[in-house]
């Protein structure tokens, strides 16, 4: 039979029998029964358009546990949306993170879906960010039914909270923004009026005309010096105090000269002024400025950093009675009830439940570990199939969670501030400039020249070090977004210029060389069934259960089941034409039969077994595979003289196992989160520049401790944002081209730099002469930093194919 493609999600539609559904005269496969309830959906409320906008395959829909429900039942909860949801004029709106979005086919989508929704005012995703505002009538609906109605396409959506640090640099972003458009409002105003009069465009202008022109100008650079040229002023001031001369004081001085000496002639007669030279001067500077912030906005990753991993709200349970109160108010000696699917909030005793818990996200072990009454858990896991009440012992700043957190901000506060060497440059060329000034002024007045202010103001603006300032944010903003487009995002300013030197990586393993999940490696078949046979017959039971092993065997073909039972911390059983199944570990399954148990063979992930009543089937090999370009990438890095290290909190046998599956010469397994920090110490001081590059919560500190710290797409949003840099496509290779960027970078950087010296060099003398009037040393002032800008820009080009790995870019966009 010809293997088809599901029509919705692009997954094989090989199911048997096949699910089809007829859509405008022609019948479509799917693969599972919820990609053909989207498509229908999508039918119905005629959004087809989707099938043809859209530039990559849908997420395949999952249908949503009843613990997944109820968790989004809770969100209607007051307590639970003072933290995401505020009052508007129209109703409620909520910030939501949205999940599953492959492509703006997507957006388009969502957003057409849930203004059809009854009681929805407005909904619309932020493309970059995949945020979304929802705005509400919340007497027509409640929260938890606009957010299955999310679910029901397909998508994933949870709530959202912005951080202090977000909201500082939004803040910023726009305030800046709104001072760069006074400024370059003014410059065009006061270009339009000044440059007629410099080229003698205009003649015979009476006195009076000359003076409207100047009271003009003088009102257009009033908001421009005052506001736009403001953190200049303020900056200088600060610099002045501290004795750290930046180029913030020479522009503060030649920016305030300039103004007031054109003040004074305006009200007192004279020959100059300079009012296009001063909003000209302010617009580039913040020009440049401003792209340095706008990189910085873009790359935050902050927002819901704590969401996973640290719950706004935990329910206690007294006596028969439960309540949700906020996660601070917990104190040890209460009981907590964590749901399916919840995350712990506290460290400590387990006293009624049985349930496996998810604790990847602080030992880095993938494997689901059951625990039982009296065992010990820790904030940070993830509650598998069951509920369990809690007794806490520690909870807020005394968990083992926020000790590693503690360890990490004790890292980075120990960090070194990384001086750029433009910074350096500019000010002891500042401190000269300064010097230099008073003295050109002196000497021409001496002279008896009538143009000394000129020309001192001349060459405090000429010699300004802005091409300087902008020779490193604008090579790194460049950069960046090229690297963006490839799924690399650096986070951190310094990112790209400290990978040059880097000589080792060290990788973790869960996540980040393997896939992080569990994944079907292998079936041996030891019964009288066939492996496709054992294989569908797995599928059939394992579908009647959450549990992360069965999620192995979900979307693929299934038989059908009968009076499947669920046995806890054993398996699953059912019946099959009439015959009793049983599917679990070896021991529950040999406990259901007389047959002997087949031979052990070594292996080193985890055995799940297939019998019937009478025989045993097959035995199924589950185990955490490397990601697929693992090995080239580690290979690449290799080629480049680069040293790789495994360092993993995973069990040692595994970590060996995976090193020499792909190549790494050195691996420790067995790892704590100090281990690892420890690990890293010893390398930089034998010398060595680290990268880590990691996913998990027990990586954190010894990414902070590395030079450069990348986290997987993947990984928790917490650390990404205490990562230097998110590989946001989860693919290794980008590590090979982000290194040679950063090596580019470099040489632009160098390129710049010495642009900027040389013109600086140059200009002087020609400005201490008296060769170079005041606007014309701002246009000089301004096309050298346009020479840097454009330089810059070359880094975005793509690169050449002889000396780069050809890599899909990340997302996609709707074609017009």
């Amino acid at each position: 039979m010809t293997p088809v493609d599901c029509f919705h999600c692009g997954e094989p539609a090989d199911g048997e029998p096949r699910i089809t559904l007829k859509l405008d005269g022609q019948t479509r496969l799917f693969c599972c029964q919820g990609c053909k309830a989207v498509c229908e959906t999508i039918h119905s409320e005629g959004l087809t358009g989707f099938y043809q906008l859209r530039t990559e395959p849908a997420v395949t829909p999952r249908q949503l546990t009843s613990s997944e429900l109820d968790r989004l039942r809770e969100l209607d909860h007051p307590l639970v949306q003072q933290a995401f949801v505020s009052p508007v004029k129209a109703g409620q709106e909520a910030q939501l993170l949205i999940g599953g979005i492959t492509c703006a086919a997507c957006i388009w989508l969502l957003e057409n879906h849930m203004k059809k929704q009854p009681g929805v005012l407005s909904f619309s995703v932020n493309h970059t960010t995949q945020r979304a505002r929802l705005v509400w009538a919340q007497d027509k609906a409640v929260l938890s039914d606009l957010l299955v109605a999310i679910h029901e396409l397909g998508y994933t959506a949870r709530p959202y909270q912005s951080d202090a640090v977000e909201d500082q640099l939004k803040a910023e972003h726009r305030s800046m923004l709104i001072r760069l458009a006074v400024a370059g409002i003014g410059m065009f105003q006061s270009m339009m009026l000044a440059f007629p009069l410099y080229f003698e465009l205009i003649s015979g202008l009476s006195p009076e005309f000359v003076s409207f022109f100047r009271w003009f100008g003088l009102l257009v650079a009033t908001p421009v010096v005052f506001y736009s040229a403001g953190p200049f002023f303020r900056n200088a001031h600060r610099d002045i105090k501290t004795r750290h001369l930046t180029m913030d004081v020479p522009v503060a001085i030649a920016i305030g000269l300039a103004y007031l000496a054109s003040a004074w002639v305006t009200v007192m007669g004279g020959e100059e002024v300079y009012f296009e030279s001063v909003c000209m001067f302010t617009f580039f500077l913040l020009l440049g400025r401003y792209i340095e912030v706008q990189a910085r906005y873009r790359a935050g990753l902050t927002g819901n950093a704590l969401a996973g991993f640290q719950p706004t709200v935990a329910t206690r349970v007294q006596g028969e009675h439960s309540e949700i109160i906020p996660a601070h108010q917990v104190q040890p000696g209460d009981v907590v009830r964590i749901r399916p699917g919840e995350t712990l909030p506290v460290d400590g005793t387990i006293l009624r439940g049985q349930s496996t818990l998810n604790e990847s996200a602080l030992t880095g072990e993938y494997l689901p570990e059951t625990r039982v009454p009296g065992d010990l858990v820790h904030a940070g896991s993830i509650n598998g199939e069951n509920p369990l009440d809690i007794k806490v012992e520690k909870s807020g700043a005394q968990t083992r969670l926020s000790g590693i957190l503690r360890i990490l901000d004790r890292v980075q506060s120990e960090k070194p501030r990384v001086a750029l060497m433009a910074d350096r440059i500019a000010g002891k060329f500042v401190g000269r400039v300064l010097i230099l000034a008073p003295v050109v002024w002196i000497g021409w007045w001496l002279a008896g020249a009538d143009n000394a202010f000129d020309i001192t103001l001349s060459v405090l603006v000429v010699t300004c070090p802005c091409a300087l300032s902008l020779a490193t944010p604008t090579a790194i903003t460049s950069a960046t977004v090229k690297l963006r487009r490839l799924g690399f995002l650096p986070t951190r300013g310094h990112a790209l210029e400290s990978m040059n030197s880097i000589d080792t990586v060290v990788f973790d393993k869960t996540g980040t060389l393997t896939r992080g999940e569990l994944s079907l490696v292998d079936t041996h078949i030891v019964g009288s069934r066939d492996k496709d046979t054992c294989l569908r017959l797995a599928s059939g039971l394992e579908q009647h259960s959450e549990h992360p092993i069965a999620k192995v065997f979900h979307n693929r073909p299934a038989a059908t089941i009968d009076r499947v039972k669920n046995h806890l911390g054993g398996g699953l059983s059912g019946h099959y034409e009439g015959q009793a199944l049983f599917i679990g570990h070896r021991d529950f399954v040999a406990q259901h039969l007389s047959a002997p148990e087949p031979e052990a063979e070594q292996h080193s992930g985890m055995e799940i077994w297939l019998a019937s009543e009478k025989e045993w089937l097959a035995c199924f090999r589950l185990d955490d595979q490397p990601r697929e370009d693992a090995a080239q990438a580690v290979k690449a890095l290799q080629s480049v003289g680069i040293r790789t290290l495994l360092l993993s909190g995973d069990r040692s046998g595994h970590v060996r196992e995976i090193a020499d599956m792909l190549g790494i010469d050195e691996a420790i397994g067995q790892a704590s989160p100090e281990q690892k920090l420890e690990v890293l110490q010893r390398l930089k001081s034998e010398g060595h520049q680290v990268m880590m590059v990691g996913d998990g919560l027990n990586d954190l500190p010894s990414m902070a401790g590395a030079g450069i710290s990348v986290a997987m797409g993947t990984a928790a949003d917490l650390t990404q944002l205490k990562a230097d840099a998110v590989l946001l496509n989860g693919q290794l290779m980008q590590l090979v081209e982000a290194l040679d960027t950063s090596r580019r970078t470099r040489k632009i950087i160098r390129q710049n730099m010495t642009w900027a010296l040389i013109y600086n060099v140059c200009a002087l003398p020609l400005a201490a002469a008296g060769l170079v009037a005041p606007w014309l040393a701002a246009i000089g002032m301004s096309l050298s930093s346009l020479i840097v800008v454009l330089n810059a820009l070359r880094l975005g080009t793509q690169p050449r194919a002889k000396a780069r790995i050809k890599t899909p870019q990340v997302g996609a966009q709707v074609s017009p």
